[in-house]
């Protein structure tokens, strides 16, 4: 039987609809805070399991008979650690033989801003005993959805990256990646740094759009501070704003743009190029 947690979400449905290309529907579990939400999943046979973070029986429960585990990382920054922990005792309760986390790129050795709780689930993960595979997991490309749709829009966006670059990758790869590992075999007790094959800065994310939208983007660099005003100013929260601001940071420190190419031999082919997931969030060459 093979666990997913979080199936609901944006990674987490698309790891169950390619689990369901490899695997019968009756080995998969689809772990969720809202059963009610997997529909899709049930329909076809995938077994749907309240499993929320907040509660330790739920997860007894939901790991039931669990060969191996995919953790997907909770959402809500400031409360993983908490939330992880109790996830990572169930799964270590359940006999599981693998638990695979959804972790973050050098999670071990990074300054990146969103590091600090990822590297701790590792850290507890290590100490359960339990066999482990960390999907250290670099940037989605997605997170620029917004930007790249306002961008195409207006002609412009901010940031305060300076020329650091981003070797993203697209939720569709780092899903495969996941099946590959929940799949396959050897891979217990490894950390796998994953990445898009290119890294691009904003500067090229800037042209990438233009050319898909067909009217001139411009990118604005700002410096933090001035970049943190104007996303105060637009209503932002302010833990939100500092930490987009602590993103750019590390993006211009260089911490997003390494290529060790790992991404692409688990998922074995290259992975999605920036230009084509502009063209798809823009609607296509037709737009």
């Amino acid at each position: 039987m093979i666990v997913v947690t979080g199936a609901t979400g944006q990674l987490g449905r698309l790891v169950v609809r390619d689990l369901l290309e490899k695997v019968p529907a009756e080995r998969i579990v689809a772990a969720v805070r809202s059963p009610e939400k997997a529909g899709e999943f049930a329909a076809v046979g995938v077994d749907v399991r309240r499993a929320d973070y907040d509660d330790p029986a739920s997860l007894e429960s939901a790991f039931a008979g669990a060969e191996k585990i995919l953790l997907i990382s909770g959402s809500e920054v400031g409360r993983r650690i908490a939330q992880h922990t109790a996830t990572v005792e169930a799964a270590a309760r359940s006999g599981a033989r693998l638990l695979a986390y959804t972790s973050v790129l050098h999670a071990d050795t990074t300054p990146l801003v969103l590091a600090p709780e990822h590297k701790a689930t590792e850290d507890v993960i290590r100490g359960a005993g339990i066999p482990y595979t960390f999907l250290r997991n670099g940037w989605y490309t997605e997170v620029y959805a917004d930007t790249i749709t306002q961008a195409a829009r207006t002609g412009s966006f901010i940031g305060s990256a300076n020329a650091g670059r981003v070797a993203s990758a697209t939720r569709q790869d780092y899903a495969e990646a996941a099946v590959a590992v929940l799949t396959g075999e050897g891979h217990e007790n490894k950390a796998y740094e994953l990445s898009g094959d290119h890294a691009w800065s904003f500067p090229e994310l800037a042209a990438e759009i233009a050319t898909a939208a067909g009217r001139p983007v411009n990118y604005h660099n700002l410096s933090p501070e001035r970049h943190r005003a104007t996303l105060l100013e637009a209503g932002l929260p302010e833990p939100v704003a500092d930490l987009l601001v602590g993103i750019d940071a590390g993006v211009s420190a260089g911490l997003l743009a390494a290529t060790p190419g790992e991404l692409r031999t688990l998922i074995g082919r290259p992975t999605t190029p920036l230009a084509e997931t502009v063209r798809e969030l823009l609607g296509g060459p037709d737009r």
